[in-house]
């Protein structure tokens, strides 16, 4: 008897067909797809004339949900529906992989994760970039005092280059109605959550500039700087862009007895040998610093999002504990959330804010979003940003 984990995939796009790619190779083991689903019936035949028809097809998701033989799926759709499908997944009794972002805006997040909090199967979402053994270690550094306490964290991360005809291979891409964001909300989402996990703590008021089509014929954002501030009174910038080329990926975090800096596929430990704050009051040299030494990471070899459906797959069997709780995915959320919030009022907004009056905002875009006529496209995703590995992002 076959007891490999019987999947759904909800979603033949890019990242769908990933999956199931993954599956057929032999990446995701103790798992098979049994079943695959999309409202794109074009879609839904090239997934099945790619990977035959050994599995049930349906034409939505909410379908493959009702009537599949399945035991978990994996939400690989536009993001207004990512809630949508896993509350209706949970609720059948069924495992759920929730690819990025957990939603768009934080009031659906919250009703999501108040149904999986009460629901015994498992959940998730699709942080891949969390299994990096390069940003676990930052992590570890950081949460274990390795720089002391928080001062600085600033991400530039530009390295999200986009063409037009990207934002034209899709009719729900790039707007409103059908995307709810831009770079923030398609390319960003793992970002936002590293920036929490890897420092443990959340901005306390973001002021942000997003720049709607600036570079691009979009209605969404793709150019963004953001300046937060923390409780402990630590600061921030967080900068991306999808017009930036070459771009930049640089992750620093600096504390009072150094600071980590990823970039480059590294990452540099610069170590104080006395906490700078107080070699500030006791040194009587006017312009002398902290000593220091740097250590250096490199690490490689990763393959992400098979790391977490295996981990899922694990998980379910009782051998491994879950890697991402997927009621985390509300702390991302609320970060886009709040920069966009903070662009459309033009000022500092607080966290946490009224997700009734950014929900408000949001309605009000998509009343005017304008409807696309595209033919839908469907990338090969292969040495796109991401892992070192083909299991991009």
């Amino acid at each position: 008897m076959d007891k490999r984990i019987k999947f759904g995939i909800i979603g033949t796009g890019n990242m769908g067909m990933e999956h199931i790619m993954s599956f057929f190779e032999g990446k995701a083991s103790g798992g098979v797809v049994s079943a695959i689903a999309d409202t794109d019936s074009a879609k839904l035949k090239a997934a099945l004339e790619k990977f035959g028809d050994g599995f049930q097809a349906f034409g939505s998701g909410l379908e493959l949900i009702d009537k599949a033989d399945v035991d978990a799926v994996i939400v690989a759709t536009p993001h207004y529906s990512h809630p949508e499908l896993s509350i209706a997944a949970l609720k059948k009794g069924l495992h759920v992989i929730c690819e990025k972002p957990a939603g768009v805006y934080t009031k659906q997040v919250k009703e999501m994760n108040a149904v999986a909090k009460k629901s015994k199967p498992l959940f998730t979402i699709m942080f891949n970039q969390r299994t990096s053994l390069l940003y676990q270690k930052m992590r570890g550094i950081v949460l274990e005092g390795g720089i002391g306490q928080i001062k600085r964290i600033n991400w530039i991360i530009t390295t999200w280059y986009r063409t037009q005809s990207y934002y034209d291979s899709g009719a729900w891409r790039a707007t409103w109605a059908g995307e709810g964001g831009g770079v923030l909300f398609n390319q960003c989402p793992h970002q936002l959550d590293l920036l929490q996990w890897i420092t443990g703590i959340m901005p306390k008021k973001i002021r942000a500039f997003c720049h709607f089509g600036k570079w691009h014929d979009i209605e969404v954002e793709d150019d963004v700087t953001a300046y937060l501030e923390y409780e402990n009174g630590a600061t921030g910038v967080f900068i991306t862009s999808t017009a930036d080329t070459p771009g930049t990926n640089r992750f620093e975090v600096l504390g009072t007895k150094g600071k980590v800096v990823c970039e480059d596929e590294k990452l540099l430990h610069f170590k104080l040998r006395e906490d700078e704050r107080e070699f500030c009051v006791t040194n009587k040299s006017g312009f002398g610093q902290p000593e220091f030494e740097i250590e250096e990471h490199k690490i490689s070899g990763e393959h992400q999002h098979v790391d977490i459906i295996n981990n899922f797959i694990k998980a379910i069997n009782g051998e491994e504990l879950l890697f991402v709780d997927g009621k985390e995915g509300i702390k991302g959320v609320e970060l886009m959330d709040a920069m966009l919030l903070s662009t459309w009022l033009n000022k500092a907004i607080e966290l946490p804010f009224d997700d009734d009056l950014y929900l408000n905002e949001l309605k009000k875009r998509i009343k005017s979003s304008k409807k696309k006529t595209v033919n839908s496209v469907t990338f090969n995703l292969e040495n796109t940003f991401g892992a070192s590995s083909r299991w991009k992002s």
